[in-house]
């Protein structure tokens, strides 16, 4: 498949490949294995703001490959892969409704954690059919890889959220049948074909509408504000230097990056930082800052939350540093802004 990615652009967060490690069993003086003509220092890859270029990324899985001497580390490496290793899309994902709703978040916001893959789903009869297609070339022992992490994924979510196993599925991977295929067994409870045009996996519509017993809807909508927020804030001019400190706020918690950090992951000094910012007319303050309070305003306005827990969401440690904050974005305490939203609501339905 012709490459619709810039696989030279930072985007990937590195904790996958991190997790990666500790599921071969490297330590840190052993992770320079991993990182084998990935262009890549030890210090940059254990730092948690750095994002990975997808080429970097695609690499270290091929050096994962070669480490564990296993061709089923996809199926390991998968359930490691747990929904908090997502950040917001994976607790989108847990608190959606049921699992049609958690599948058509992880197609509209999977762009915001990994750009390698484009999900499609379509419903034909009483099947939800999704396909995935990948936005690059890949040799078969990564497309392999690639298919069997997203399959552990998949399944380890709807036994989430349907609360048993996913048995009445069926799928169909690209790739020929492997030596190790009944270990498919122990990941995969469904039926399950290799060889395919395309790797396709279908459901039962009606399981996709079993009711989640765990959804939260405040929850829901919070993680959906911001990922909503993530998703629009990705898609200005991808060559601006804003752009690139965005990408890397919106991939960790709100508010724990430092400038030196992200400077540090964009291989450049603090100084040259704020010099791109400046020339861009914004800084790293004010990039922030926006970040920032469109999810503070998101959390008052949809959800009940206290001021203090809202605050605590944001990283802030003291609540009334977040107060502060907040009075300076909107010349309003975070109380006032509610009760004024609430009020003019209520103008409008009265």
């Amino acid at each position: 498949m012709t490459s619709v990615v810039d696989v030279d652009e930072p985007s990937i967060p590195s904790s996958y490949s991190r997790l990666a490690a500790r599921e071969l069993g490297l330590l840190a003086r052993d992770v320079s294995e991993v990182l084998i003509g990935a262009q890549l220092s030890v210090e940059q890859f254990l730092q948690e703001s750095t994002l990975l270029t997808p080429r970097q990324q695609l690499q270290i899985l091929r050096n994962c490959l070669r480490i564990a001497k296993d061709d089923a580390f996809g199926l390991r490496f998968g359930q490691r892969l747990t929904s908090p290793t997502h950040g917001a899309l994976g607790f989108l994902v847990n608190s959606s409704p049921n699992l049609l709703t958690a599948l058509k978040a992880f197609q509209a916001y999977l762009p915001t954690r990994m750009n390698l893959a484009r999900l499609d789903l379509e419903i034909e009869g009483e099947w939800l059919e999704l396909s995935c297609e990948y936005a690059v070339d890949l040799e078969d022992e990564l497309l392999r890889l690639l298919s069997e992490i997203f399959t552990v994924i998949f399944f380890d979510t709807a036994e989430f959220i349907i609360g048993r196993p996913l048995r009445e599925a069926n799928i169909d991977f690209m790739h020929q049948k492997p030596a190790y295929a009944a270990r498919y067994d122990e990941h995969i409870p469904a039926t399950i074909g290799f060889g395919a045009l395309a790797y396709v996996l279908k459901i039962p519509l009606e399981v996709c509408q079993i009711p989640n017993a765990s959804a939260n809807h405040e929850s829901y909508v919070m993680a959906l504000r911001h990922c909503d927020a993530m998703l629009a804030q990705l898609k200005p001019n991808k060559s601006t230097c804003k752009y690139q400190v965005q990408k890397m706020m919106l991939s960790h918690p709100p508010g724990v990056l430092s400038e030196e950090e992200v400077a540090a992951a964009l291989f450049i000094c603090k100084r040259t930082l704020a010099r791109r910012l400046k020339q861009e007319g914004t800084s790293f303050r004010k990039v922030r800052d926006e970040i920032l309070s469109q999810q503070a305003e998101g959390y008052l306005l949809d959800s009940t939350l206290s001021v203090e827990a809202v605050a605590e969401l944001l990283n802030y440690h003291d609540s009334a540093n977040f107060r502060r904050a907040f009075k300076r974005w909107f010349n309003l305490t975070p109380d006032q802004y509610r009760r004024q939203h609430s009020a003019s609501e209520n103008s409008v339905l009265g």
